[in-house]
């Protein structure tokens, strides 16, 4: 997700390739998961969950309603107690006991990599393409490793965040739409992707995952995906109804998808509101229901928030050949207390999956019942 999200690729476009050929889809399916990134902060601030009048950690709380995976960010030199590599074990161990799936979420930059900003790591900066290329490839080696080496191997890898521009700019950037500038990026794509491969156990299948933020936007998506030009397995995609329009629009952009690349698709990435007010003194996000695209069907209250993440199911349980994989609920637990950055609020705590006081929302059922 982009805390100061900007239109990209504007002005873009989006003129078509050739439809690929036909690909055999790997098998996945009832994915209902949660990015729980923040929760041992939010535990450390002492927020606490409950879910049919019990407390209990969120990974159990997650399991109890039917969710199936969680989503752990790992940020490569992140400010002190912000999701790096050690938390992101501790809470694979954590999910992999609750009987959840991990899918991980490697941003290969210090802090927040969106489309707007794929920052190098500072202790990468200035490596050639060829010198970064070793070093992605060994850096998402090891963190696979780690995982394996304690007993949680990972089901699931992206290999970047939101990387419709690029990533680990400016050698992995991507300037034009003429293709251009594509083969720093795929180079680098295709290096983290070959040593996820190689770290994952032997007898252990792990998917390969490329995300993107345009769930809405089906001329975005396939300028994207038509050019990619590396194997992986699954197509990810963000949407927030607020910056990525109408779920017709994401509809569309599914079965499109489905149908041109014959991939399974998640929803990596999505969250709406149960209410306009905010729980700290940093200003939401989203301050503003007319920007609901579909508002009237779904207000920003507690059952609004329940029927979208019912609508968004049915959605993807309507995709062709059974292609809609599932989705995850973004950071449903980033209740106020933990801030964005150290020293600051929580943008987004009116789009959680509980109220301020820790209190599962009816959204919770909605969006995990089996």
């Amino acid at each position: 997700m982009s805390l100061t999200r900007r239109t990209l690729l504007a002005g873009v476009g989006f003129a078509a390739l050739p439809l690929p050929p036909a690909v055999r889809a790997v098998a996945l399916r009832g994915v209902r998961g949660a990015d729980i990134s923040f929760t041992l902060q939010e535990e450390a601030a002492g927020v606490r969950y409950r879910f049919r009048g019990r407390t209990d950690r969120i990974e159990n709380i997650l399991r109890a309603a039917g969710a199936t995976w969680v989503r752990l960010r790992v940020w490569t030199a992140p400010p002190p107690g912000y999701s790096d590599l050690d938390q992101a074990l501790r809470l694979a161990a954590r999910a992999k006991r609750a009987g959840l799936k991990v899918l991980l979420d490697l941003h290969y930059s210090d802090f927040w990599a969106d489309p707007g900003h794929q920052d190098t790591p500072a202790a990468w900066a200035g490596q050639d393409l060829a010198t970064l290329t070793a070093t992605v490839r060994s850096y998402t080696a090891d963190v696979v490793t780690a995982f394996a080496r304690q007993g949680t191997p990972v089901d699931m890898i992206q290999t970047g965040n939101e990387v419709t521009a690029g990533m680990l700019w400016p050698v992995g950037q991507i300037y034009r739409p003429s293709g251009a500038d594509w083969a720093g990026f795929t180079t680098l794509l295709e290096a983290a992707l070959t040593g996820a491969r190689a770290a994952t156990p032997r007898g252990h299948r792990l998917l390969t995952m490329v995300h993107i933020d345009r769930g809405g936007d089906n001329g975005g998506a396939r300028w994207f995906y038509d050019r990619v030009g590396v194997a992986f397995d699954v197509i990810g995609l963000s949407y927030y109804p607020f910056w990525h329009g109408a779920l017709s629009a994401l509809s569309a952009n599914l079965t499109d998808l489905a149908t041109r690349y014959g991939k399974p698709i998640v929803v990596t990435e999505t969250s709406y509101p149960w209410t306009m007010a905010n729980g700290d003194p940093l200003p939401n996000l989203l301050t503003d229901p007319s920007a609901l695209p579909d508002g009237a069907a779904y207000p920003p209250t507690p059952a609004g928030q329940a029927a979208y993440f019912r609508e968004l199911r049915r959605i993807l349980s309507g995709v062709p050949s059974g292609l809609g994989a599932g989705f995850f609920a973004w950071e449903p637990g980033w209740l106020p207390g933990v801030g964005w950055t150290p020293g600051e609020g929580n943008p987004n705590d009116n789009l959680t999956l509980f109220d301020w006081s820790g209190n599962a929302l009816p959204a919770l059922t909605a969006a995990y019942a089996r």
